[in-house]
């Protein structure tokens, strides 16, 4: 049975009453919007699109910054003075380097390079980006080119060849006093000073000549710094050969010992030609004896100064010269010398040497020149004793150092004729003319044709 209480319905009047509906919410009242707000808002929503923008360009110029050029091999390029940003861009351009400009000037701002780019010549290999072109210039490392200085060539030999480089700059206003500059091999980039040239050969050779004084033994008959250079010239310009040099310094060395004349030819020359270095014909008669403060066939010791600039392995041969008794050395015919202790033994290997080129010379259908030194009849010694010259060696077997013997000593046998020989440095014999060599390696010395 269901006990809910019935609830008596409503009459029709009350069902029919109607009902009020909600008041509606009061309007609220809307701010006007602040015209800085809304500029505000502008700015910032263009702000987002130009970075948008900007990102995407610098996506964009990263891109073909870094992608290979178009240089199709390498390419030496000079960047000329004084070359703003533009200029460098439109000559990579025009060169074939880049294709956009605009995209390397933008590179080079947004990487800060373009304040370091800097004017000079300059490699670029085939291939090279524009992000590496703008490390290259801003980099500074510009090519170097190289000149090499021969031992045994004069100052004023050497001042020519310098004034003659057409890389180089500047003037030379005093030619460097005889043996005060280092041959050597010496690097520079284009545009760079001769007078920087010789200031810093003038440099390298005060340092290598304190290093090697330094070494010299007790019993060297040298005295000074200045008469290492000069006996080291006079070796220089005697032999090419490097495995020669500290033995014919050996010899000089003996000779000053013993009070002899060193009577080196190459003195002979210097004390004509001077500076020159070189008399563009042979030796004459008259010029052995001809009395210069250079000729050593007349003054005892050493000459009053060098006769050329030699390199550090003949200063070092001075110092390390051979411990041996050898007074003499001549030619042996095969760009090298033989040497004796004796006036006999060195007769012999002059007869030996004149038999060679006595054959060399009919082989080439020569005859010996009118002025030919046929003999010198050599001076006595301390101890009366005949003394021959050092040395006797013709152009031929020098080995390119522009030093050449004339006498043909007592001894030799009687008829035999000599030859003059050619100083032949600066001739068109010279070895060393527009020519660069390695002196101090025996594997590239120059050898003259018979």
């Amino acid at each position: 049975m269901n006990d809910t209480p019935r609830v008596a319905p409503k009459s029709p009047s009350e069902a029919l009453k109607p009902v009020a509906p909600p008041a509606p919410p009061p309007k609220v009242r809307r701010r006007r919007r602040s015209p800085f707000l809304s500029m505000l808002s502008g700015l910032f929503t263009i702000a987002l699109v130009g970075a948008g923008v900007v990102g995407a360009g610098i996506a964009v110029v990263s891109n073909q910054s870094k992608a290979p050029g178009p240089l199709a091999s390498d390419r030496v390029l000079i960047i000329p003075k004084e070359s703003g940003l533009t200029e460098i861009a439109e000559l990579l351009q025009r060169e074939g380097l880049i294709e956009h400009p605009l995209s390397f000037r933008v590179a080079a701002i947004i990487g800060g390079d373009w304040h370091k780019l800097q004017a000079g010549e300059y490699l670029f290999k085939a291939r090279v980006s524009p992000q590496e072109i703008l490390g290259i210039i801003s980099s500074g490392k510009v090519v170097e080119h190289s000149i090499t200085i021969p031992e045994g060539l004069t100052s004023e030999q050497i001042v020519e060849r310098l004034r003659n480089n057409d890389l180089l700059t500047g003037e030379i206003a005093q030619v460097p006093k005889e043996g005060s500059i280092l041959p050597d091999t010496y690097r520079f980039p284009r545009g760079f000073s001769r007078k920087a040239i010789i200031d810093r050969m003038a440099r390298d050779q005060a340092v290598i000549l304190e290093r090697i004084w330094a070494r010299k033994p007790a019993d060297l008959p040298i005295k000074t710094p200045q008469e290492l250079v000069i006996l080291a010239s006079i070796v220089e310009k005697e032999t090419g050969r490097a495995d020669e040099r500290p033995r014919v310094a050996g010899v000089f060395i003996n000779r000053l010992n013993q009070k002899m004349k060193l009577q080196s030819d190459p003195t002979i020359v210097y004390g004509i030609a001077g500076g020159k270095g070189t008399l563009g014909r042979p030796i004459q008669r008259n010029e052995i004896t001809q009395a210069t403060p250079y000729n050593t066939y007349v003054i005892t010791g050493l000459p009053p100064g060098p006769i050329a600039n030699p390199g550090r392995a003949a200063m070092e041969a001075v110092v390390n010269h051979s411990r041996t008794k050898d007074l003499y050395f001549v030619a042996d015919g095969s760009g090298g010398h033989a040497f004796a202790e004796t006036l006999d033994q060195h007769n012999r290997n002059v007869g030996r040497w004149r038999q060679i080129e006595t054959t060399r010379t009919q082989q080439q259908g020569g005859k010996p020149p009118a002025d030919s030194v046929d003999k010198v009849e050599p001076p006595a010694g301390p101890d009366n004793r005949t003394e021959a010259p050092a040395t006797t060696q013709p152009a031929a077997d020098n080995a390119g150092t522009g030093g050449v013997p004339v006498a043909q000593p007592t001894g030799v046998v009687a008829g035999t004729r000599a030859r003059a020989f050619d100083a032949s440095e600066g001739t068109p014999r010279d070895p060393l003319l527009n020519k660069s060599f390695d002196l101090n390696s025996p594997k590239q010395v120059p050898q003259l044709k018979p």
